[in-house]
Parts: structure tokens; C-alpha cells; sequence
């Protein structure tokens, strides 16, 4: 038999391919057979199996690799996905109806109550809960607080009012609170230093009393006063704070809370902008002691491990614009004009210099904020005469008193700022003792420029503290309302001030005067002391 190579060799290769089309030819009876063999061949038992359990393990080994990817590719989808979830999971926040007005707040109500956190710890904690029946813009504080937390061992204010807060964490994570806020918490510390700066216990009865009348006067919306609301609900609050009463006070937590929220919602509608009636041009002075007072606010409630929500970016953003509407003689003037030939005055000054350095306490970063402080504090020098009194635009007394009332808002200017030993602010003592009486039924009872002279005085501390003290403490002890409040000054006079709304016989100041006051009992327990 021929086979098909030989075939091809011997017949062409064409011929070859013709006879396997065709099936004809010499050869195509034997190779028939053995193509269609090839074309329709049968697997043996064995290789069949062998075939099905290859199969088998490619469907398996498929299988498995679907699997890692599926896996692999929800570890990376999580990864990704795991920050958003944490920052759309937040502790449980209180609920809120708000009525569709733009009513004020009818009745909102503050409350504190204790549970057990989770976490940081296991100890009982204070949560904050309110409920609001109108348009607030900030929700509700619904942080946990280790209630048993101690307080920390820092200088706080010591040295200059400067160190500020420390950054060591407390128990549960928490910042402590420094000794300058921690003397005012304790009423056996309070005593003590009463005692030390030569005061009584008393005195801080007479400050529990003025601020119950605080409390009773607040109206429902959680500010204070019938007209520039936001100064004076920041004078009650900074009243709150003097005293260490917070948003966890048992007496006044609520009436606290609700004062800072009245603020911070302007702020935060208002973006940094603390007042609604920016056409009056005296709404610095508002913008200021508001900022003053949430910036207190932030440092003290951050301390305890309470975040109210809003606070802080409001008080960045108040401390913010009060920086950027500098006047460029370094003080701050109407309306913040910033271009004005006036160059603004030390009485607007003085409240800035104040939020200023509480701004700085928060540990916030605002822009320029040093810059800020030294060319006020040059201004405030400036300002200075040769006799050591402080003037207001120049160093002339304002007013009908014939002496520089504005003497302690210099002073203690220079002094929150760490320069109490220079010689301006021992001028501005000397010239004090000789030249500002505090007396209150007389034109000289100024409590507007000795709100700020009870503070340079204490600092001062010794024999300029030991002259001047008498005159503040006696006054106010015996003048006070038996309701907390204070009455009229001046027996009859018109005040010998830069400005005397404290002396209106309205509302609006009796409020004034009372927070006033009530500022001026606490100065033993405020601050500390930075010396001389």
C-alpha cells in the first residue's frame, strides 16, 4: 500500500489535495479510511476522565480567584469609604421641631442631665440638651464630659494673662482646666482668695445675688437688654464665666448656655459679624465685648470637654474681622473705618485689645493676630500724657470729669498683654490713685473707666492695690438692690465719664450697671494676679 506522502511525492502536491477532495484517484480507496479516523476520533474512558477533572479544576481555580478579587475589592472600596462614614457618624444629636417663622425663639429651653459615655470613659458624664422652639442656627452640644476630671496645674493667666490654656490632656482625653479658671470654680478657692486680696466672703454672696438677677432678666430668645443686645448679653455672659458658671452650672448652666447660643447663632448667620444693625456706627463696641465673650467661652467650655457646636468657628471668625478692621494708627474706630482721620479712640480700643487676648487664649490660628496686638498696644502708649493719665483720641481727658477716666483701660491693656512691669502702667497707677475717686452718690462714679481700673489695680497688687480697693468694694457692697441689681449712681449728677449709659434709668441700664458691677466684685477671683 502506497501511503499519502509518497503518493504526494510521486503524483504533486496538487494532485494530492485534489484526491483527498475528491476522494478519487489510485490512492483513494486506502486513505479514505484512515482521514475520516482522524476527522471523528473518539477519546478513550481514561482521557475522557482526564479531561472532566481538568475541567473541574479550572472551574474551582476560577472560582477561587472571583472570590479574592470580590474580597479585595471591598477592602479598598472601605478604605476609602471608612473616613466619610466616621465623619457621617457622630454622637447622637439631639432632634429639633423648628417652626416655619422667623419668629424669635419663643421658649428655649436648657437642660443638663447625667448619663454614662461609652467612651472616653466609664465614669458618669454630663451631656447638654436643649430644645428650641424657633430658627437657631447652631444644634444642640451633645458632647460627653468626664464630670470627675481634675483640674491641671499650669500658670494659666499668671505671668501676663499670656501662657493661656495648657495642651495636657486630662482623664478621658480631656484638656484640664488652669488654675485662673480653677480658682473661680471652687467656692473654698474663691474664699480664699477673696480673703487674700483683702475682700470677704460676702462679697461673693453679692455676686451669686447679681447674677440671679442676671438670670431672672434674660429674655426668652436667650439675650439680654433692649437695645445693643449683643454687648449686653456679652457682659452677662463674661458675668457667668467670672464666676466659673458654665453650661454644666447647676443654678445658672441653662441661663449660660443659652446666652452663648444667642451669640453665636448672630455669628454664625452673620459670618463672624456679631451685631444685626451694622448702620450704627457704635456697633464695634458690640462686636468686640460679644467676641470677648464667646471667645472666653470657647477657652473655658473646651477646657471642661464641652464642644458647643458653632462656637468655635464663630469665634474664629468674629476674632478674624476684628483683626482685619484695624485702623492703620493700630487702634479701631466707628463703624470700622478704617480710613477715618479720627484713627478711632481708646474706648473702642480698650474692648478689642480685651477680645484680642481672649482670642489668642482660644488657641485658634488667626491670621496676623500678634501684628494685631503690638500696634494696639503702641496705640494705647500713645495715648498716655506726661502726667500718666490715658486720653481718649490724644492724651486729654473726654467728658466734663477734668481727669483721664480712661486711665485703667490703658493700664490693663499693656497689662493682659504681659507689659504690667513697664512704667506706663506704674504712671498710670500713680496718677490714678491721685486723681480718680470712686465714690456713688457723687458725679464721680464712673463705673465704666473703673470696671477697667478695679482690674489694673488688682493686678498691681501691694500698696497701689491696698489704696484703691477700699473705695470699689465699699461703694458697690453698700449700693447693691436687695433683688442683686444696683440702683442709679451719681445721687443727682451727671456721671464724670467718657459715656455714662449705665446711669440711664431704664432697662437697659440696669443691665449695664449690674453686670458692670458684678465684673468689678469678682476681680479677686477673675484673673490671677500677675504683679507689678
Amino acid at each position: 500500500m502506497v501511503n499519502g506522502a509518497a503518493f504526494a511525492e510521486t503524483r504533486g502536491a496538487g494532485s494530492f489535495r485534489k484526491s483527498i477532495a475528491t476522494g478519487m484517484g489510485p490512492a483513494a480507496p486506502c486513505l479514505q479510511p484512515r482521514f475520516a479516523m482522524s476527522l471523528h476520533a473518539q477519546l478513550s474512558p481514561e482521557a475522557r476522565a482526564a479531561l472532566e477533572r481538568q475541567q473541574r479544576s479550572s472551574k474551582a481555580a476560577s472560582l477561587v480567584i472571583a472570590i479574592l478579587c470580590t474580597t479585595l475589592l471591598a477592602l479598598v472600596m472601605g478604605f476609602v469609604l471608612m473616613p466619610a462614614f466616621e465623619k457621617a457618624t457622630p454622637w447622637p444629636q439631639a432632634q429639633y421641631v423648628y417652626p416655619e417663622t422667623d419668629e424669635p425663639i419663643d421658649e428655649p429651653r436648657v437642660k443638663v442631665s447625667s448619663t454614662k459615655p461609652a467612651s472616653p470613659s466609664a465614669a458618669s458624664a454630663n451631656l447638654l440638651h436643649v430644645e428650641a422652639s424657633g430658627p437657631v442656627a447652631i444644634p444642640v452640644p451633645d458632647n460627653p464630659v468626664d464630670s470627675e476630671a481634675p483640674f491641671g496645674t499650669g500658670d494659666g493667666f499668671g505671668t501676663g494673662f499670656d501662657d493661656g490654656m495648657d495642651d495636657g490632656a486630662g482623664p478621658g482625653g480631656w484638656t484640664r482646666l488652669e488654675p485662673d479658671f480653677r480658682k473661680r470654680c471652687s467656692k473654698e478657692d474663691r474664699i480664699a482668695q477673696l480673703q487674700q486680696g483683702g475682700g470677704t466672703a460676702e462679697i461673693d454672696e453679692r455676686v451669686i445675688r447679681a447674677l440671679r438677677f442676671l438670670k431672672s432678666t434674660q429674655a426668652a430668645d436667650g439675650g439680654w437688654g433692649t437695645s445693643n443686645r449683643e454687648a449686653m448679653t456679652g457682659l452677662a455672659v463674661l458675668a457667668y464665666l467670672g464666676h466659673c458658671e458654665t453650661a454644666l452650672s447647676e443654678e445658672f448652666g441653662d441661663s449660660c448656655l443659652r446666652g452663648i447660643t444667642f451669640l453665636t447663632d448672630k455669628g454664625m448667620k452673620g459670618n463672624g459679624r456679631l451685631v444685626e444693625n451694622a448702620a450704627d456706627k457704635h456697633w464695634p463696641y458690640q462686636q468686640a465685648i460679644a467676641t470677648y465673650a464667646l471667645a472666653e467661652s470657647e477657652s473655658i467650655h473646651h477646657a471642661l470637654g464641652i464642644d458647643i457646636p458653632g462656637l468655635r468657628g464663630t469665634v474664629q471668625k468674629a476674632g478674624q474681622l476684628i483683626i482685619d478692621s484695624q485702623h492703620k494708627s493700630g487702634g479701631w474706630d466707628y463703624g470700622y473705618d478704617e480710613s477715618s482721620s479720627r484713627g478711632g479712640d481708646l474706648s473702642i480700643t480698650g474692648w478689642h485689645v480685651q477680645a484680642l487676648k481672649a482670642c489668642k487664649l482660644t488657641k485658634i490660628d488667626f491670621r496676623n493676630l500678634e501684628g494685631c496686638a503690638r500696634k494696639a498696644l503702641d496705640y494705647v502708649e500713645a495715648r498716655q500724657g506726661s502726667d500718666g493719665g490715658f486720653g481718649y483720641t490724644g492724651t486729654a481727658p473726654v467728658g466734663n470729669a477734668g481727669y483721664c477716666t480712661l486711665t485703667g483701660v490703658g493700664m490693663l491693656s499693656l497689662q493682659m498683654w504681659d507689659k504690667g512691669s513697664r512704667a506706663s502702667v506704674r504712671k498710670g497707677a500713680k496718677y490714678a490713685l491721685a486723681k480718680m475717686p470712686f465714690e456713688w452718690d457723687s458725679a464721680d462714679c464712673d463705673l465704666y473707666g473703673h470696671y477697667y481700673l478695679a482690674q489694673a489695680m488688682f493686678q498691681r497688687g501691694g500698696t497701689d492695690w491696698e489704696k484703691y480697693q477700699p473705695m470699689f468694694r465699699d461703694a458697690l457692697m453698700d449700693h447693691q438692690n436687695a433683688d442683686g441689681s444696683w440702683p442709679v449712681p451719681g445721687g443727682g449728677n451727671k456721671p464724670a465719664a467718657a459715656g455714662a449709659l449705665y446711669a440711664e434709668n431704664n432697662a437697659n441700664g440696669l443691665h449695664y450697671r449690674t453686670a458692670l458691677a458684678t465684673l468689678m466684685l469678682e476681680v479677686y477671683y477673675r484673673y490671677l494676679p500677675t504683679g507689678k
